[in-house]
C-alpha cells in the first residue's frame, strides 16, 4: 500500500455490483423505504423490511453483503475479524447535504472500523449534485456510475462530505463494518427472523403512519411518501373505506385500495397502499421483460369507467396525502426525465399475469428464506446456503 493509502485507507471499486443487482434494490428501496434520519433522506433498513412482513426481501442482499465484507477483510488486512454493523439503503434528494465528518465521529458510533457506500444509479444520468468528496488524500472526489462502490476507514483519516444533490435521487447501499462483536447486525436480524418468518404470502403491512409522512423544513406542505411514488408513476389511490365516517384519513392507506389513472380504474383490490406499491414498483423494474414476455393480458374485467364518486374520492384523499403534488416533483423527479415512466406503465399493465409475476418472485425469496433460516440461526450469520 502507497503512503497516501496509508495515510487515508481507501478503495474505489468500479462495477462492483451488476446492473441488475442495482435495479433489484432500487425496486426494493421505492417499494419500502421510509422518511429518514436527516433532510431530504430517505432509508430502508433490513430490520424495517422485517417489521413490515416483508422479511424475504432480505434474499437479495446476502450475496451483496458477503462480497462486501470479504473485499473489505482483504484489502484491509483483517480477515474474519470483521461484522456487519449496519446495512441499508439511502436515497438522498434535491436539497440533501452532509458537511464533513468522519463515521465514527459520535460516542454511539465508535464501534464503527470501516464504512462502503455502492452506487445504484449514476451522477449526471440520474441525479445532479451530491458528488461524495474526501478533505485529504486521492481520489479527493466520486463521480459514481451505478454499481461503483467506495470502501475506507471510518475514522477520521478518511473525513469526507456530500455535496447537497440539486436534482434527481441519490441512490445508495450503505454498510458499516466493526470489529466488535456486540455490534453484530446478522445476530439481531436472525432473532427477529426466527419469531415472524412465516410460511404464509408475505403481504406488505405498512408501519406507522408518520414513518412515510415527508414535510421538508420551512414548508408548510408535506406528502405521503407511498402514495407520492405511485404519483410520480402516474397512479392515483382510490379508497374502498370513503363511506366509513369512524375511520381516520390515514388508516384508509393500511385498508383495501384501489389504483386509478387516465378516468380509469383497476378494479383489483390491493390489501394495502405498500401492497400496491410493491406490485407497481415490480412492475416498473420488469416492464421491459413482461411486455416482450408472451403472456395474455385478461384486462377487459378488471379495468373500467371511473365514476364521478370515485373521481370524489381520490380528490379527498390527495388533499390529504398530496396536498402539493408539485413538491413531490421537486423531491423526488428529475428535471433531465422526458416523463416517459409516467406513461409507459397503464392500468392494463396491472393485470393478474402481471400481479403473477410479482407473486412467483416473492415466492421464489421467500422459499429461499425458510430454506436458509435453519442455518442462519445455526451460525448466528447470514450468509448465502447453498440449496440441496
Amino acid at each position: 500500500m502507497s503512503e497516501g493509502k496509508r495515510e487515508h485507507p481507501r478503495l474505489i471499486l468500479h462495477n462492483f455490483l451488476s446492473l441488475e443487482e442495482c435495479k433489484e434494490l432500487e425496486f426494493i428501496h421505492k417499494s419500502c423505504s421510509t422518511v429518514g434520519y436527516r433532510p431530504n433522506v430517505f432509508s430502508t433498513t433490513l430490520s424495517h423490511l422485517i417489521a413490515t412482513n416483508s422479511p424475504h426481501l432480505l434474499i437479495p442482499f446476502v450475496s451483496i453483503r458477503e462480497r462486501l465484507k470479504e473485499k473489505m477483510e482483504e484489502t484491509f488486512g483483517c480477515e474474519f475479524e470483521l461484522f456487519i454493523e449496519f446495512t441499508g439503503l439511502i436515497s438522498w434528494c434535491r436539497g440533501a447535504s452532509i458537511g464533513w465528518h468522519s463515521d465514527d465521529n459520535r460516542q454511539y458510533l465508535k464501534q464503527r472500523d470501516f464504512s462502503a457506500v455502492c452506487y445504484l444509479n449514476s451522477y449526471g444520468k440520474d441525479f445532479k449534485g451530491g458528488l461524495f468528496r474526501f478533505q485529504s488524500g486521492e481520489p479527493a472526489t466520486i463521480s459514481p456510475s451505478a454499481g461503483d462502490a467506495i470502501m475506507y476507514t471510518a475514522d477520521d483519516r478518511n473525513i469526507h462530505s456530500v455535496d447537497e444533490v440539486t436534482d434527481g435521487e441519490r441512490l445508495t447501499l450503505a454498510m458499516w463494518f466493526t470489529r466488535d462483536s456486540s455490534h453484530d447486525e446478522d445476530s439481531k436480524l436472525v432473532s427477529r427472523l426466527s419469531q415472524c418468518a412465516s410460511h404464509e404470502f408475505p403481504l406488505p403491512l405498512p408501519a406507522s403512519a408518520n414513518m412515510y409522512w415527508f414535510c421538508p423544513h420551512q414548508h408548510a406542505n408535506g406528502f405521503d411518501i407511498c402514495v407520492a411514488r405511485l404519483h410520480l408513476l402516474g397512479f392515483d389511490v382510490h379508497s374502498l373505506q370513503d363511506n366509513d365516517r369512524s375511520l381516520d384519513s390515514s388508516e384508509q392507506l393500511v385498508r383495501p385500495i384501489q389504483l386509478a389513472k387516465g378516468g380509469e380504474l383497476l378494479t383489483r383490490e390491493f390489501t394495502n397502499v405498500l401492497h400496491a406499491l410493491q406490485v407497481v414498483q415490480f412492475y416498473h423494474w420488469k416492464a421491459s421483460e413482461l411486455k416482450t414476455s408472451k403472456v395474455e393480458y385478461d384486462t377487459v374485467e378488471e379495468v373500467k369507467a371511473i365514476s364521478q364518486p370515485q373521481v370524489e374520492t381520490i380528490n379527498a384523499l390527495n388533499a390529504v396525502f398530496l396536498p402539493d403534488k408539485s413538491l413531490v416533483t421537486t423531491i423526488f423527479g428529475y428535471s433531465c426525465s422526458t416523463g416517459e415512466e409516467k406513461d409507459s406503465l397503464n392500468l392494463t399493465d396491472i393485470s393478474s399475469a402481471m400481479i403473477t409475476s410479482w407473486e412467483e418472485y416473492t415466492c421464489k425469496l421467500l422459499k429461499e428464506l425458510l430454506s436458509s433460516l435453519p442455518q442462519w440461526k445455526t451460525y448466528q450469520t447470514i450468509h448465502k446456503v447453498e440449496s440441496g
